[in-house]
């Protein structure tokens, strides 16, 4: 299993949310420059994440960004489940499995790739933006 640019920039993005929260709503323009990221590419990534409930939106011009929940809320699988899709590293063992194969059942590694999917769900999930931006020392403000 790879982590696309997606999934690596959306997770920074939103460490970046949350080195901030204390400030309010941050800009797309600020996020970009601080990530060095296109103000294009940031809004294609924030985008799905507010769909998701994992970020707000304010308009007006102090508008912006910020989380939608606390830090310690929001996991890093949270994330990359929007931004990724289902972390599972073969299609039969996505939850819910899509049957596209016709060997499912009887496939002696299908119990391999369960473990990797449970494995990589498992870290991912135990991982909260607060303890990035904890495990960083770049909490700002």
């Amino acid at each position: 299993m790879k982590i696309s640019t997606r999934g690596q920039y959306g997770v920074r993005a939103m460490i970046v949310l949350a080195q901030h929260e204390a400030e309010g709503p941050m800009s797309i323009k600020v996020i970009a420059a601080k990530q060095g990221l296109s103000h294009s590419y940031l809004e294609q990534l924030l985008a799905p994440l507010r769909r998701a409930g994992l970020v707000r939106s304010v308009r007006g011009p102090v508008g912006g960004y910020h989380l939608a929940a606390r830090p310690e809320e929001i996991t890093v699988g949270d994330i990359l489940r929007v931004l990724e899709g289902p972390l599972a590293p073969v299609e039969c063992v996505e939850e819910p499995s899509q049957g596209l194969c016709d060997y499912e059942s009887a496939c002696p590694a299908r119990t391999v790739w369960a473990k990797i999917r449970d494995s990589v769900q498992e870290v991912v999930d135990s991982i909260s933006l607060k303890d990035l931006v904890e495990s960083s020392g770049q909490v700002e403000g």
